[in-house]
């Protein structure tokens, strides 16, 4: 049974609250006996209750409130809570609940989505889009682009009676016609009025998970029906920055410093060595040095003839700046202008001259430098291959060799890969494997093409800070990522797998979802709202200064750190709480054959597999493979076409594309089935 035992480090009042509140937790858990809604009533109360404390709170307060939230979080989870010897707490999660089933993570994930469709923006909003409107097309709604099951059902079925696979095919083809449509800001439906990132928005709320907004570089996407009225959509899809560290996707690519040190070091002594001193005069490149210079911590004949007084002057610098950023963060520079391809080169400077990036700039300075000396010295008079070979068996300039990698790997990861963040179909194309057909066209080069417009002239914020001038890098989408929900079932993403041929591509090559391995199941999903507020407000009362700011630049993700920082805070085991356990299966898509090389660097343009001239028609290949082999033996199936049949769109709507916000927020349950 998993355990996590902890002593909250509080004041004397705050701690006899939390061991009050705690034992009365605990005394009502037990009398539910394991009934779900009764432990979530409990736990209502029990939050309610905690709402008097934080009208004005001391510190103490906000670190027994912090404490306190996240036991209930836990608790909903299925963790039980006691009280243990010198003011310890022991929270115990039963095998039975352990969370590793398929229901159960679906249960706990909709723990969350159900409390944000409570919130009254929410509820709003999906009646917002319900309410039918006037446009120049007539009258729509959201309704309008949800495709009615029953004729859709009947069509499939009469498909199955002509005996000739051709025109069996053709008439497939006729009865659901797909094609992406990329999302602009701003874009509205041409049939309905209706403004497409809301139409992204309210289908996503039918999710298992709750809808979140996620920083970086973002794209959603639409799967359209052009064979019904007003071009009903199939699915929904978005593209999201790709999370930095993913060992079982880095070790695939050959990113991981073992795999990468092995590539490299297959090359000629003379093509390694010119491969070393260019990553280190590109990154240096890249690096603002006049405030460095100007302050006396580097001198530029430095730079070329680095010596360790220098590197550690620059080491001291970054922890100094550091300092001065946690005391003052300088968010009005940080956050003045949103729109960074109107910043002029005196905003970049300035931003660059910020503590927050001198500390950053210092930081990498002084590693390039250190890494310039190292190589310099070891080089030098080495002239044969004999010398050569013995200077790249040495730790130091192997280290080297790995670090810069390493460099080279955080430039990739936030330009040339993107994570699937949502890909999915909704109903009724749902039940003839749409979900796959999703899958398969994210792989287009039309995504990829539409990638590289979007961020063509978009200036690269961090690379921008630290040059202080605008760095604009080239988009070529090379790798997708994604991560199923659940760890341990079957998800769309199995089976993918495409003779790049078929498709007018290189022979011999597969476009492929690769079952790459399982994440560690390390998040916050679990710890709700409320609790990351109340983790806001008590970091922002403490002294000494913030070490998350929010401010893009500071690290990977900031909500993160800032959990991490306020359970640290108040004495509870971040990384066991962290830890939710639950585990999902890492996927991953090549697009183009020279993966390792391109990432390091050593090849300067992507293999792609699939011909990027025409984008449009490997959609259309990519389309009629999906039909061919996942959806004309789908369509045989009576219990499939039953399924399909199950969604009208007449009123009272029934239908699995509608969102199904919880009853218990309304007064009146009916207006979830009449016309609005």
């Amino acid at each position: 049974m998993p355990e996590i035992v902890f002593a909250p480090d509080l004041s004397e009042e705050p701690a006899k609250l939390v061991r009050k509140r705690c034992l009365a937790l605990a005394r009502e858990l037990l009398s539910c006996e394991g009934n779900v809604q009764q432990t979530r009533d409990a736990v209502n109360r029990f939050r309610n209750d905690l709402r008097p404390i934080g009208s004005n709170p001391t510190v103490g307060d906000l670190k027994a409130l912090v404490c306190l939230n996240v036991i209930a979080d836990l608790v909903t989870h299925g963790w039980s809570p006691s009280m243990l010897s010198k003011g310890r707490i022991k929270l115990a999660l039963d095998e039975a609940h352990d969370g590793h089933s398929k229901e159960q993570v679906r249960n706990r994930h909709l723990i969350e989505r159900d409390d944000q469709l409570r919130e009254a923006s929410v509820r709003e909003f999906v009646s917002g889009m319900e309410r039918r409107r006037l446009t120049k097309n007539g009258w729509h709604s959201i309704f309008s682009l949800m495709r009615d099951g029953r004729q859709l059902a009947k069509q499939l079925d009469s498909i199955n009676s002509i005996s000739d696979e051709i025109d069996r095919a053709i008439d497939l083809g006729e009865t659901i016609k797909p094609y992406l449509q990329i999302i602009h800001n701003g874009e509205v439906c041409e049939h309905t009025g209706l403004l497409l990132n809301d139409v992204w928005r309210y289908f996503r709320h039918t999710w298992v998970t709750a809808y979140r907004s996620v920083p970086g570089r973002s794209m959603m996407i639409l799967v359209r029906d052009a064979a019904a009225p007003c071009h009903p959509v199939i699915g929904i899809a978005a593209l999201g920055s790709a999370v930095v560290q993913q060992a079982v996707r880095d070790e695939w690519i050959g990113w991981e410093s073992g795999k990468a040190l092995e590539r490299l070091l297959l090359l000629s002594p003379q093509r390694l060595t010119k491969w070393t001193f260019q990553q280190i005069e590109d990154f240096l490149e890249g690096l603002y040095i006049r405030d460095l210079v100007r302050d006396g911590i580097v001198a530029r004949r430095e730079i070329t003839n680095p010596t360790t007084a220098v590197v550690q002057r620059l080491r001291e610098d970054s922890i100094n700046a550091m300092k001065e950023h946690r005391e003052h963060p300088e968010k009005s520079i940080h956050k003045t202008v949103k729109d960074e391809n109107r910043m002029s080169l005196a905003d970049w400077q300035a931003r660059a001259e910020t503590s927050l990036f001198r500390a950053k700039r210092s930081k990498v300075l002084s590693d390039l430098l250190e890494m310039r000396r190292v190589i310099t010295e070891a080089f030098a008079g080495a002239g044969t291959q004999e010398q050569y070979e013995k200077v790249l068996a040495r730790r130091d300039v192997r280290n080297v060799v790995s670090r810069l990698s390493r460099m080279r790997k955080a430039e990739r990861v936030g330009i040339n890969i993107m994570d699937i963040t949502v890909c999915g179909a909704i109903a009724p194309y749902n039940a003839l494997l749409g979900g796959k057909l999703m899958c398969m066209l994210l792989c287009s080069p039309e995504v990829g093409e539409a990638y590289a417009k979007r961020y063509a002239t978009q200036a690269s914020l961090i690379a921008s800070c630290m040059k202080g001038a605008p760095v604009v890098r080239r988009s070529r989408l090379v790798v997708l990522g994604t991560t199923s929900l659940y760890g341990h079932s079957s998800s769309q993403y199995n089976r993918i797998k495409i003779p790049a041929e078929c498709l007018s591509g290189e022979p011999g090559q597969t476009l492929e979802y690769k079952r790459l391995g399982l994440s560690v199941g390390y998040g916050s999903f679990h710890l709700s709202n409320d609790t990351v507020e109340v983790m806001t407000v008590l970091l922002g009362r403490t002294t000494g200064g913030r070490r998350v700011n929010s401010i893009f630049g500071e690290g990977v993700n900031p909500l993160m750190r800032k959990i991490r920082e306020a359970l640290d805070f108040v004495g509870m085991p971040s990384e066991e709480i962290l830890l939710h356990g639950n585990q999902r299966i890492v996927y991953g898509v090549a697009l183009a054959s020279n993966l390792q090389d391109f990432f390091l660097g050593l090849d300067r343009n992507p293999k792609y597999l699939l011909p990027q001239s025409d984008p449009k028609a490997v959609s259309e290949q990519l389309i009629a493979f999906w039909r061919s082999r996942w959806l004309a033996a789908r369509v045989r199936r009576d219990d499939v076409l039953e399924q399909v049949a199950s969604n009208r769109t007449d009123f009272p709507v029934i239908h699995g594309a509608r969102v199904n916000l919880p009853f218990d927020e309304y007064e009146d349950q009916q207006l979830l089935f009449t016309e609005r």
